[in-house]
């Protein structure tokens, strides 16, 4: 079993908030041309036996008329996501709606292939036509598609609010269920972004990880569910509730898988040879059964190898945009910035852009661990 890299020094919280971001953005335009193939011979066919770089979506196939280095609709997502933190200073939902219902739904048609980055989601679909064709209000149009679609763009949350889980995990709950009620999808996608926080805060994706969610449920901080020596506890409410049913899990299964999976990446007796395998064992679909997995465990193999954990992200087939996107994120929390190829950042357009509204959101959260006032953009 291969190893990750050594690293030279352990990345401060500024480069690992960079890291994470700019990770997954760079997962994301990666898997742009060889996006959903399902069939593996027809991707090396069309793109050689292993994938190291940007390319261009062929005619016929998804985001055709893109170039290399673009973004598909979730990387355009979380641009918008990042943009609303840095300029609000925190997760502000009433200007999140409003950038979405501004900036994104005039440039759809509810059609899986329009819009930004040339395709759009199951969830942003079913949103528009509850929205712009019916009317309803924010909070009446979230649906029962089983995808990462939130997760994609709620990661940019769990990155601002990595120091507070409590408002992580309420904020990327809240943000999830404007599009995605599922309770199941809600806690897979709150568990990732609470993952995502935890490596943020300089701690390990390994066998401990789920113990140390675990202690913040029971101390209140995580909205899910647990049962103590003293008898069951009671599923955190608060008046801060966003709405009905967001943060009220009734299972901390989501908080327990990281750790099993983190144990099995780095068993000896437990062998995915070579690692874009993984697809194959947990699932190439979109739903998030398969793709949360396949995440954690890429990331702990390959920690903070941003390279090669993406690599075998992207040339795994299938969904390979948003299992590039969440693992880019995961080990670009534990590499840090200087563990992306600097082909990628360059390479990548708008990527001087995006590094920078990342560096003002990291001045943010330093800011906000220091006792300060957190800056502007």
């Amino acid at each position: 079993m291969s190893q990750p890299a050594p690293q030279s020094s352990r990345p401060d919280l500024g480069d690992r908030v960079l890291g994470a971001l700019l990770g997954a953005f760079v997962g994301d335009a990666l898997a742009l041309g060889p996006h959903w193939y399902y069939d593996l011979d027809a991707l090396r066919r069309d793109y050689g036996p292993w994938i190291t770089d940007y390319t261009q979506p062929r005619p016929e196939r998804y985001h055709a008329g893109l170039r290399a280095g673009q973004s598909s609709q979730a990387g355009w997502l979380l641009e918008l996501t990042l943009r609303s933190l840095v300029e609000r200073g925190g997760y502000d939902e009433a200007d999140f709606c409003r950038r979405i219902d501004e900036e994104l739904f005039p440039r759809i048609d509810g059609t899986p292939l329009s819009g930004p980055g040339g395709y759009t989601s199951q969830s942003i679909r079913e949103a528009w036509r509850l929205r712009v064709g019916r009317g309803l209000s924010w909070g009446e149009i979230g649906g029962y598609a089983d995808n990462t679609e939130a997760a994609e763009r709620a990661l940019a949350i769990a990155v601002r609010h990595a120091l507070r889980p409590d408002r992580l995990a309420r904020d990327v709950g809240s943000n999830t269920a404007l599009t995605q009620i599922d309770p199941t999808v809600m806690a897979m996608t709150v568990a990732y972004g609470c993952v995502l926080g935890q490596l943020l805060q300089g701690h390990e994706l390994d066998e401990s990880l789920s113990g140390r969610l675990m202690t913040l449920v029971r101390e209140g901080q995580l909205p899910f569910h647990t049962v103590t020596s003293a008898g069951e506890s009671a599923v955190p409410r608060g008046a801060e509730k966003p709405r009905a049913g967001v943060g009220e899990f009734a299972s901390p299964d989501a908080l327990l898988s990281p750790s099993n999976i983190a144990r099995a990446a780095r068993d000896p007796g437990v062998s995915i040879e070579p690692a874009w395998k993984v697809s194959l064992v947990y699932g190439m679909p979109c739903a998030v059964y398969h793709q949360f997995p396949a995440a954690y465990y890429l990331a702990a193999r390959f920690r903070g190898d941003v390279e090669n954990a993406i690599l075998h992200a992207v040339n795994g087939g299938g969904q390979n945009q948003a299992r590039a996107m969440l693992t880019g994120a995961l080990c670009g929390a534990m590499g840090g910035i200087q563990a992306i190829p600097e082909r990628w950042l360059t390479g990548l357009e708008h990527g001087a852009e995006r590094l920078e509204l990342a560096r003002s959101l990291s001045r943010q959260i330093q800011a906000e661990q220091t006792g300060g006032t957190p800056p502007g953009p």
